[in-house]
């Protein structure tokens, strides 16, 4: 499913006009996104945690030419999915 099916989908459950659903989508995803740039953990009620972690650096070696070389740290976004929902999806 893609942003327009997705916002398409909202719509017609929640009866809003598509360019309300699409606001809505589409704020709810920014301050989720300010928040995680804030160094803030999002949980999601039914969903979920958001969280950025960083990964720390590490030497990884080209398997093609065998040449070593450093990683350097970064921030990644991590998703941590709610017991109910794994349960959902699995059963």
């Amino acid at each position: 499913m893609n942003n327009k099916e997705f916002i398409a989908a909202l719509a017609q459950k929640t009866g809003l006009p598509a360019g309300d659903a699409q606001n809505v989508v589409r704020t709810a995803m920014h301050g989720i996104v300010d928040l995680l740039c804030e160094d803030n953990s999002v949980a999601v009620s039914g969903l979920g945690t958001f969280d950025v972690k960083k990964r720390m650096e590490r030497v990884i070696v080209n398997p093609a030419s065998g040449q070593k070389m450093l990683v350097p740290p970064k921030l990644v976004v991590n998703f941590k999915p709610r017991t109910s929902l794994k349960d959902k999806i699995k059963g």
